[in-house]
């Protein structure tokens, strides 16, 4: 991919961004591994696709600064054409925060922060931010994303407030696998009320797969009770919902050989594929 080289009166690249001053831009050159590079992954994706949304569910934003984050997302919107979804979760394993070295605490106002530098960086010709948690001196970032405004953000969250962040700060909200469907309703309502514009709000649940077996809630037992759940759901407020296999046996199993879990999960995406 080849940018137009800039003219001698430009700001010359330096790294991530492109300074418009003396003082070097405040990018870390060694990010926490945890989550880094999803890019990578998403750009093989892009590739060998043309049509189907990519989607990050999630990376977690204590972990990873938001100019990392906003340069990946840019990078592998370019790489789609405009098809990244990108999903934000707070974290909860006190493990990983250990291991990262990143602080639980005021998690919430962080994500507030953490949205706005992404927004900025990809919509600025000059971006800048100094909040309390995160800063960005004047610099412009390249390349710039495809979709208008940036690629769609996505928050994730359970506790009451982060629902209404989700709704009053992104494009729409992302359930996480131990949510009751049955409820669903329930935090649909919340998202919704909190949106300037209800209707818009995007609700997409990581719908956890049980194929056979004894019916265990929703979107297990038969393939044809898990179609039903489907169309239940969307009577729920659902816009979207992806098929998560991580908790098949013969899938997310570390055991089971690679080509068996491959086959397997093969074979439940052909069953469950939209019919017509």
């Amino acid at each position: 991919m080849a940018w137009p080289k800039p003219s001698t009166d430009q700001p010359q690249p330096q790294g991530n961004v492109t300074q418009t001053n003396h003082q070097p831009p405040e990018v870390p050159h060694h990010p926490p591994k945890r989550n880094q590079h999803f890019e990578s992954r998403g750009g093989g994706l892009a590739a060998h696709t043309s049509r189907i949304r990519l989607g990050v569910a999630l990376v977690n934003l204590p972990f990873v600064s938001p100019v990392v984050v906003a340069k990946q997302a840019a990078t592998l919107d370019v790489l789609s054409n405009g098809r990244l979804d990108l999903g934000l979760g707070t974290g909860w394993s006190p493990t990983e925060f250990t291991a990262t070295g990143a602080d639980k605490a005021r998690r919430g106002a962080r994500a507030e922060e953490y949205v706005r530098v992404l927004r900025t960086l990809w919509n600025d010709d000059v971006a800048s931010f100094d909040g309390e948690f995160y800063t960005v001196p004047p610099s412009r970032m390249a390349p710039r994303p495809v979709q208008p405004g940036g690629p769609p953000v996505l928050l994730g969250g359970s506790a009451r407030t982060a629902l209404e962040r989700a709704g009053r700060l992104a494009a729409g909200w992302m359930s996480r696998s131990q949510t009751d469907l049955d409820r669903i309703h329930e935090e649909v309502a919340v998202v919704r009320a909190a949106a300037p514009d209800p209707a818009a709000v995007r609700v997409v649940v990581r719908g956890v797969v049980r194929v056979g077996g004894p019916r265990e809630g929703r979107l297990s037992g038969s393939y044809d009770q898990i179609r039903a759940d489907t169309e239940w759901l969307a009577g729920q407020g659902v816009t979207e919902l992806y098929y998560d296999l991580n908790w098949d046996e013969r899938v997310g199993n570390p055991a089971v050989a690679t080509a068996e879990a491959t086959e397997r999960a093969a074979e439940i995406i052909e069953a469950l594929a939209p019919r017509g």
